[in-house]
């Protein structure tokens, strides 16, 4: 039968060296070469788990030592342990200890005297692995908690047929003024000022993010109407089928806009009145001056000058609003 060759490094905390023998000729049977660190008390367990070196693949973990013992033991070595799996081993048939063993925290639970090679290696690998996948899975989790709770905008958690409100983020508990637990009183509905489904229910029943965002007004605890953008996309929340709404609040952005429409409004209404207002009696004293310029009875050179000097004044007016009037349409004209 060929071994497996990685190297286990396992941390056996067993009294009895009898039990320690058999188990290193047992896991010698499946394993090429076990690296076993034996410990006969809990504070040698204590001591080498406390170290650099401390760094095992397993721990199997007798539940009866001279200085400890049963559920506190159990309770002290998995918090010593962290990321490590523990493998409880006992003499004793105790089906109600062994349940709550592994609601301690323990990774598997075996009788000595039901115990085999095969058994105790496949413990170890199952053990090992499941442990490596719960910590991919928490891992991943955190990954999404953080996006969630760290998100600079209100995020929140909704069931996706009822729209009650199953969690929210740090982000929409200041921005809206309301408790995490007011918050999880309330259904997605009760935010809206104007709530209408069926203008909005695609928002809950489509997984896009690239969809155009759905607009809505909402209101603050303070009785503030905000106006507000929002995304979904479709998760699994608790086993539940949810939706993941990002809000953002664009009260701002909106009175920003509108101020600026004002403005380009003003200013069109200004670049016109320069266009056609003033320039009709400009152009009316450019023609006045043309004429006394051209009339032959004026000989006056202090007249002629004087006539010169308005006609270059109202030339270069002209050419001022002409000027005003090119970059007002530069400005208005719409973008292709």
């Amino acid at each position: 039968m060929k071994k497996d060759s990685f190297p286990y490094k396992a941390l056996v905390i067993e009294d009895n060296f009898g039990d320690y023998f058999l188990i290193e000729e047992y896991l010698s049977e499946h394993i090429q070469s076990p690296d076993l660190v034996h410990a006969s008390t809990f504070l040698a367990a204590k001591e080498f788990l406390s170290t650099e070196e401390g760094n095992f693949d397993v721990i199997l973990l007798d539940l009866s030592l001279p200085d400890h013992s049963g559920e506190k033991l159990i309770i002290d070595i998995i918090k010593l342990a962290k990321r490590i799996p523990v493998i409880a081993l006992t003499g004793f048939t105790d089906l109600d200890f062994s349940i709550k063993s592994l609601a301690l925290g323990v990774s598997d639970y075996l009788l000595k005297d039901d115990l085999t090679p095969a058994m105790l290696y496949k413990t170890i690998i199952y053990s090992i692995e499941r442990k490596k996948f719960v910590d991919e899975l928490q891992k991943s989790e955190r990954k999404y908690s953080n996006l969630f709770h760290l998100s600079p905008l209100p995020m929140c958690v909704c069931d996706s047929e009822s729209l009650q409100i199953l969690d929210v983020n740090d982000s929409a508990v200041k921005h809206y003024g309301f408790t995490e637990e007011e918050f999880l009183n309330k259904n997605f509905k009760d935010l809206f000022s104007d709530f209408s489904y069926s203008e909005n229910q695609q928002l809950f029943h489509n997984s896009n993010l690239h969809q155009k965002p759905t607009k809505g007004s909402h209101t603050k605890k303070n009785g503030e109407l905000i106006e507000v953008e929002m995304e979904s996309s479709q998760i699994v929340f608790n086993e539940i089928d949810a939706s993941l709404i990002l809000i953002n609040d664009v009260t701002e952005k909106n009175l920003h806009l509108a101020t600026i429409e004002k403005q380009n409004a003003a200013f069109r209404e200004i670049a016109w009145i320069q266009s056609h207002v003033v320039r009709a009696p400009l152009a009316r004293l450019m023609g006045l001056v043309n004429l006394l310029g051209n009339d032959a009875k004026t000989e006056d050179e202090d007249a002629q000058t004087i006539l010169q000097y308005i006609k270059t004044s109202a030339e270069e007016l002209d050419q001022i609003i002409r000027d005003i009037s090119k970059k007002s349409e530069e400005i208005t004209r719409p973008s292709d």
